[in-house]
This record gives structure tokens, C-alpha cells and sequence, in this order.
């Protein structure tokens, strides 16, 4: 919308990165590398900080090779890079660009206020486990954000901002692999569904989901408890019972449906199943 996309050449596996919580395997953390040097930024502009990969191998790998993980192997570095980039196309100051009061973070913030339907006022602000601004919302909120992604006209977006949803949404499913990695919930998902689904996972058991067709759907789920071993099978029985899941999809997904559980012997002694149930509520919507 702000001309970045053309200014620093990105493709729909850079925008896809930008929307990532990545697996620090190679592809990722190159891509994330190539995004500091178009704007003139090093790994050492990532305030993000570092963890090992999440993808085994490539965890195993770095081991393997005697390096310590970096900033880029941080399952948000493509966001921060992202982040930069903007703060560069927006003559912003790049030094502390995560900080609450920064012109950036205010920017942010604005937008996901208006896209979630809420005043800015009324959300709170943490710091998220990469020390970005975290906004606190109603999961309402964050629904009605991922139905603007879902369709942009339907939320009452004007012209521009619809447009940069709608390449948003692509890039994710266009490039899911970028979005999460080779095996994960988030990409299997995009590319069981052909796109259909836009998805995205976040910290303690959050879930949110844009499902586009005729009738679009913004979707969000959080776990009481912030545990992720039931999340993804509830998140796809809510896709089964809302009708947003054919057969066939969700049998491709069966691992992720009813994980098996396995012992210290490899021995299988169960299996995580979901169990929800959809109220009707006032506004005509599903809650569980």
C-alpha cells in the first residue's frame, strides 16, 4: 500500500516470511537475511533476539556445524526484518523500532485497531516472546480481524487497504511453506486446502484462521491454559462442524486431527482427540 513491495523488489515468499512465525530452517533464514540487505540492515538490527530452530533438522544441523543459533533463526525474524524495511520506506528511525512508542508500533497498532473493530484505547499492550508489541483483544476481535483478511469488502476496508489484505492472503498461500515450514500445522493446512484457508498460529494456545469462499469466515481460537497439544485437532473439528473442511482435506490432515500419543518405547497408548461443542450466540456466530 505504501509502495514498499516495489521499493525493495519482494516477492509472495518474502511477504509470506514477513507474515511468518518460521521454522528457522535455511530457506527461512536465508530469505530473512536477503530482506536486512535490501534495506541496508544486518542481523545485528534484529531485536528479536535468538532460539534454536524449530525444525529438528535443521536444529540438529547447526549443532552438527558447532554454530549457535542467530537472530535469524528466530521464528519472527522475517516479521523484524519486515519491520525494518517499513521503518526504512517510512523515514522512520530504525534504532528501538519494537518499542511501544515507536512511530512503527503506533502504526501497527492503528491498523489492527481498525480491522478488529475496536478503539486503539481499549487495547492493552504486552511484549511478545521476540520483545515486539503484543495487543491484547477479545478473541471476537482478532475474528473479525482474520474476516477482513478473509474479504476485505464484507469488513467495510476502503480501496488500498483491501488490495494490501488481498496480496497478503495470497502470499500466505502461495508460499505456506514460508508461513511456518516443511511438516508444520500452519503450512500443511494452506496446502491440504488449497488456500482456501489462511492460517496462523500464535503464542499460549492462539489460533486464527480466514476462510475465503462464499461465505467468508474470520475465525479464532485460544486454549484456556496456553497449551498447544490440543490446538491444531480443535482447530480442525471447528473447520469440520462449521462446514469449512471437506472429507477429504480433513483426512489428510489425520495426523495433526487425532495425534497419536506413543510411549518411551514408541509404543502407541492413545491418541489426543477433540472435543468441542458450538453454541448460537447473540450476533448469529459459534462460540465453544
Amino acid at each position: 500500500m505504501a509502495g514498499g513491495i516495489e521499493r525493495f523488489a519482494l516477492d509472495e515468499a518474502d511477504l509470506a516470511l514477513i507474515c511468518a512465525s518460521h521454522a528457522g530452517c535455511p530457506e527461512h533464514a536465508e530469505r530473512a537475511a536477503a530482506l536486512l540487505d535490501r534495506g541496508g540492515f544486518s542481523v545485528a538490527d534484529l531485536l528479536c533476539g535468538a532460539h534454536p530452530p524449530y525444525d529438528a533438522e535443521a536444529a540438529a544441523e547447526l549443532v552438527r556445524q558447532g554454530r549457535e543459533p542467530s537472530p535469524l533463526h528466530n521464528n519472527c525474524s522475517g516479521k523484524h526484518a519486515g519491520m525494518l524495511l517499513a521503518c526504512r520506506l517510512l523515514g522512520y528511525p530504525p534504532e528501538d523500532y519494537v518499542a511501544p512508542g515507536h512511530p512503527l508500533q503506533r502504526d501497527i497498532a492503528g491498523w489492527v485497531a481498525r480491522l478488529c473493530g475496536v478503539a486503539p484505547e481499549q487495547m492493552g499492550q504486552g511484549v511478545d516472546g521476540c520483545s515486539a508489541v503484543s495487543f491484547h483483544l477479545p478473541v471476537e476481535a482478532a475474528a473479525r480481524g482474520y474476516a477482513a483478511l478473509a474479504d476485505p469488502a464484507a469488513g467495510g476496508v476502503d480501496a488500498a487497504p483491501a488490495d494490501a489484505l488481498g496480496r497478503i492472503a495470497a502470499a500466505m498461500t502461495h508460499a505456506p511453506a514460508m508461513v511456518a515450514g516443511r511438516g508444520r500445522f500452519t503450512t500443511r493446512l494452506m496446502e491440504a486446502t488449497g488456500g482456501r484457508v489462511v492460517a496462523k498460529e500464535g503464542a499460549e494456545g492462539f489460533y486464527a484462521l480466514a476462510v475465503r469462499g462464499p461465505v467468508a469466515l474470520g475465525i479464532a481460537l485460544k486454549v484456556a491454559d496456553g497449551g498447544e497439544r490440543c490446538r491444531d485437532g480443535a482447530v480442525l473439528d471447528l473447520l469440520r462442524q462449521m462446514g469449512s473442511l471437506a472429507g477429504e482435506e480433513l483426512a489428510e490432515l489425520a495426523p495433526f486431527y487425532r495425534p497419536v500419543v506413543t510411549n518411551a518405547r514408541g509404543l502407541a497408548v492413545g491418541e489426543v482427540v477433540p472435543d468441542l461443542e458450538l453454541e448460537e450466540v447473540g450476533g448469529g456466530g459459534a462460540d465453544c
